[in-house]
């Protein structure tokens, strides 16, 4: 079992390597040029478009309101990378992986939009009445070679399926489980129980639950995180400077570099770009295929007006969110220090809490472990629905869906009271083998997003 698992550790390092990063934001700097950087032009217009009244209304075809769909995705992907995530780019990468971080973010922009455009434009209403939608239906019904285009739909579903169980699911609940015993010290199978009974009552409801909690979740957990970074910040406010000056300092250094605030850290750029980007695609998930499965069920009358209402869910999660922690971690003095307790440097949510307990004490500790619990269990929300889509496109019917929504509900108890390494490893090899499928659906059917994109400007400008 243990060479077992060394096995499946070697492969997720492969896969996670710097071949899939290239791969990922390679694919994001071909699609921003060949649509002429327009995602890049368009977000102002993509934030206003979000934020306005007409985003929450359903009018067209579909089963949610445009908003809905962005926050059902944000559930997904605004998760625990968005605190523990930073903070391990932060100290194996220096915290110049800021940088990079929001590097990766840009060109994610239109990765996002373009996944999201495409679900939209082929996606199908299935036999109970709902869209269904994702990189599968693009792949089916988008690419011409229709034998690379089923194979390539089955493959994006079948791991869609195997990472909802895990990354989407147990590893999630098992976050919330070890934060709250933690801080609270409540025990893992009482939390286990229930996030089971509060996850199947919304999960029940299908697509329509799931988004009205989300839509309520989403912008209160975030909301209530950036704040609480805004007051750590503002506390440390005459460390700031010093801390953006050494966030870029790290971030282009050839030579490995460390000193002032990174206490005992030392890095150069390859290891800042490296950390960066891969904890950047971990948090926003741009090119992953996933965020485009709940943007297939918008009401939406344009497919490249949803596509930039989805598109801005990159910049809420990791130019807002994951900034908002780098610069309370990168202010704090915290970052490279040695905990007390474990006489180990402050890793992952250990340095979060850390950096808000300078200003807040242990009251830091609890807000930290609320937003991971807050942050994770919608990410088991916005995955289920994932799952479900993926699932049902495998089976060719609806009529099982009530069979997965129990089925993931039940393992998310398992989740809460296991030992994961071995299901984080393989949960992340799936999370990584579903984007390869889609950045070949986006490279082929790229002139077509190019020239949708072109012929919407047309719209915008008049």
């Amino acid at each position: 079992m243990e060479t077992f698992a060394n096995v499946v550790s070697a492969v997720d390092s492969f896969v996670w390597g710097p071949v899939m990063l290239a791969l990922l934001v390679g694919t994001g700097i071909f699609l921003t040029i060949r649509t002429g950087f327009l995602p890049w032009r368009n977000l102002g217009y993509a934030l206003k478009n979000t934020l306005s009244k007409e985003a929450r209304q359903t009018t067209g075809k579909g089963d949610i309101s445009p908003f809905s769909a962005l926050t059902t995705a944000l559930a997904a992907t605004i998760g625990t990378g968005n605190i523990v995530g930073v903070a391990t780019a932060m100290v194996s990468g220096g915290p110049g992986a800021l940088v990079w971080m929001w590097v990766s973010a840009c060109f994610g922009l239109t990765s996002k939009f373009s996944e999201c455009m495409l679900a939209i434009k082929y996606r199908e209403v299935n036999a109970q009445g709902e869209m269904s939608g994702g990189p599968m239906y693009t792949m089916k019904k988008g690419i011409k070679n229709k034998a690379l285009g089923y194979t390539l739909g089955w493959l994006f579903a079948f791991f869609t399926v195997v990472a909802s169980f895990g990354i989407g699911n147990m590893t999630q609940a098992n976050s919330i489980t070890g934060a709250l015993y933690e801080t609270f010290s409540i025990p893992s199978w009482i939390v286990g129980i229930l996030l089971t009974l509060f996850a199947f009552i919304v999960i029940v409801g299908g697509i329509k639950s799931i988004s009205r909690v989300s839509q309520v979740i989403v912008p209160i957990m975030a909301v209530f995180y950036v704040i609480a970074t805004l007051i750590v910040i503002i506390g440390n406010f005459a460390n700031v400077p010093a801390g953006v000056a050494m966030i870029f300092k790290m971030a282009f250094s050839i030579k490995a570099v460390g000193g002032g605030l990174c206490g005992t850290i030392v890095a150069s750029m390859m290891s800042a770009m490296r950390f960066g980007v891969a904890r950047g695609v971990f948090s926003n998930e741009a090119g992953m295929g996933s965020a485009a499965i709940p943007a297939a069920a918008a009401t939406i009358t344009n497919p490249v007006q949803q596509a930039y209402i989805n598109m801005t869910g990159t910049f809420w999660d990791t130019i807002v969110v994951c900034t908002m922690t780098g610069l309370a971690i990168a202010s704090s003095g915290v970052l490279g220090q040695v905990n007390p307790s474990t006489g180990e440097l402050y890793q992952g949510s250990s340095l979060t809490i850390a950096a808000f307990g300078t200003i807040l004490g242990p009251v830091g500790g609890w807000l930290v472990s609320i937003s991971i619990t807050l942050f994770a269990f919608s990410t088991i929300l916005g995955w289920e629905y994932y799952g479900e889509k993926a699932y049902e496109y495998l089976l060719g019917t609806h009529r099982f869906n009530m069979v997965y929504r129990i089925i993931f509900s039940l393992v998310i108890f398992v989740g809460s009271v296991a030992t994961l390494d071995l299901v984080w490893n393989l949960s992340d090899i799936a999370n990584a083998l579903m984007a390869i499928p889609n950045l070949i659906c986006m490279l082929i059917l790229s002139g077509e997003i190019a020239k949708d994109i072109k012929e919407f400007q047309k719209t915008l400008k008049k």
